[in-house]
């Protein structure tokens, strides 16, 4: 008993000569390979830096050369027709654990109260993700960055795609938050722009709001024709990068494909949620076109950016058996539903893939807000090779004059003529 005291007085001893010496961290401080040890004893906006940072990150940044420049946590204001929405039909939604759907949402998020000891709480929280991210009606990238990054020798090439997804249902800011009959969730184009020989290379998608697979057509540029794709489309890579289709803003797959979500827990992490840095800057030369990106330090891809503390929920997601990997950890934000990061492990539990992406606030065309994604990381560290997804000007939510028309089969064909 009494070396169990001793032990116990030691302990509380070591802690407060450590509680004394921690340091309370500022803006425009780092965290490198150099200074880990010491930081993680420190403090940033009152939370020990160690509770900031997962396991993977502190690896990254000891292994890796990931370095985190510390930004004063900001307020994330969400669309106004996004919160009147959520508050409007509060209550409506319901998730039936028999067959994990949900029934009588509207529009806005469906579930905004959740609670950490609710037994479907993760089940809920990939529905607001799936229903209610924080855009309005149509998300429109009209040119983004595909960089394929080598861990050894850097910027291999660049490519530029379009990114249109238009929102049959949970429309916001209408009379009517229903397009069609409501069979149909989204439409979406997926389509490369240069060089040239890609030009073209892209899919169109329907997403039905039920749990049957999308319809999935590609253009074949040897044969120049459209050909309809397995239901199986949503798991396999996008082009020859190192994201799959369902990695797109880190999960974009029907809730029920994947079998089963756990909920790990709720914790402080250090993100990206108000990107200051320029993600593309068209009128610089050689790895500076592309500010946000380490592309100088080997392994080249690591992000550059302000990163500060979000309270996030911590998900796991279950793959289904002929999903490429085994399953997902992901971060989602508790104010809203999106993800900050994930990481992916093989069918063996190993280790595969860092996802981390960069949100920042935009305003639209009617003077509301939405947030969007200005950079997205998809790091391979078996392969040793990253796909950095880089934002280009001209991004919008609800862009006037694109209907539902405009996201079809036909502007894929166009576009690769």
């Amino acid at each position: 008993m009494n070396m169990r005291l001793s032990c116990l007085a030691t302990a509380l001893a070591l802690s407060s000569v450590l509680t004394a010496h921690a340091a309370e961290l500022k803006p425009g401080d780092q965290i490198n390979a150099a200074n880990l040890a010491q930081q993680l004893g420190n403090t940033f906006e009152g939370t020990a830096i160690a509770d900031l940072l997962t396991e993977r990150m502190q690896t990254l940044i000891r292994e890796e050369g990931l370095n985190i420049t510390l930004k004063a946590s900001q307020p994330v204001t969400l669309g106004k027709d996004y919160m009147a929405a959520t508050q409007a039909n509060a209550g409506k939604a319901k998730y039936n654990p028999d067959t994990r759907q949900v029934e009588g949402w509207v529009a806005g998020i469906p579930f905004p109260e959740v609670k950490a000891d609710d037994p479907h709480a993760a089940d809920k929280l990939i529905w607001n993700h799936h229903y209610a991210q924080p855009g309005k009606n149509v998300m429109d990238y009209p040119k983004f960055a595909y960089l394929f990054v080598d861990g050894k020798s850097g910027l291999e090439r660049k490519q530029e795609w379009r990114f249109l997804r238009y929102q049959m249902k949970g429309r916001l800011g209408v009379d009517n938050p229903v397009e069609g009959d409501g069979s149909i969730f989204t439409k979406t184009l997926l389509y490369a722009t240069y060089p040239s020989d890609i030009r073209g290379l892209g899919l169109f998608t329907i997403r039905y709001d039920s749990p049957k697979l999308e319809d999935s057509w590609a253009y074949v540029k040897s044969v120049r024709r459209t050909r309809r794709l397995s239901g199986g489309t949503w798991m396999d890579p996008i082009g020859g990068t190192d994201q799959l289709n369902d990695d797109i803003e880190i999960f974009n797959a029907h809730p029920s494909w994947y079998p089963e979500y756990k909920l790990l827990g709720k914790r402080k992490l250090l993100v990206v949620a108000n990107s200051t840095t320029t993600p593309w800057d068209a009128k610089a030369k050689g790895n500076a076109e592309f500010p946000i990106v380490d592309l100088d330090n080997a392994p080249h891809w690591n992000p550059k950016d302000g990163w500060e503390p979000r309270d996030v929920w911590v998900i796991e997601a279950i793959t289904p058996p002929e999903h490429p990997y085994g399953r997902k950890v992901m971060y989602m934000d508790t104010q809203f539903p999106r993800f900050y990061q994930a990481e992916a492990y093989d069918r063996k539990g190993q280790f595969w893939k860092w996802m981390n992406y960069h949100l920042k606030t935009i305003k639209l065309a009617d003077g509301d807000t939405a947030i969007t994604s200005a950079a997205g990381f998809t790091l391979d560290y078996q392969r040793r090779h990253g796909t950095v997804f880089i934002l280009g000007e001209g991004t919008t939510m609800n862009t006037p004059g694109i209907t539902a028309d405009n996201v079809n089969l036909r502007e894929l064909e166009k576009i690769a003529r």
